[in-house]
């Protein structure tokens, strides 16, 4: 009987061994993962710190270059117009000396 308790006892005392093993490589699993996630947090922290400042520079540069296209566009709306403007005047001095020719019977010989 005493030698049935025994192993008995050895029996458990070999289980909770085996258990409280496998609860040490679980610690240390668990610090092995704590340690990583701490190391992906701090890199985070440094790279997103940063980003409301940038965002806000982004959006005030973007905002700066939308002025200044929207200057080019009208001087490029007035070179058109002075363009525009410059051909007509064309089209009109052409008719005009077209008409003296006409008229003349003398041919114009532009320079």
């Amino acid at each position: 009987m005493v030698i049935l308790v025994i192993l008995v006892n050895s029996l458990i005392s070999l289980m909770l061994f085996y258990v409280a093993w496998r609860v040490w490589q679980l610690k240390q699993q668990l610090a092995y993962i704590a340690d990583r996630l701490t190391i992906y947090e701090t890199c985070t922290h440094a790279a997103l710190n940063k980003a409301p400042e940038n965002i806000y520079l982004s959006q005030e540069n973007i905002y700066n270059l939308r002025q200044k296209n929207q200057a080019l566009q009208i001087q490029i709306q007035q070179v058109r117009q002075i363009i525009s403007l410059l051909l007509q005047g064309q089209k009109i001095w052409r008719r005009y000396f077209l008409r003296l020719e006409l008229i003349s019977g003398k041919k114009i010989v532009a320079k």
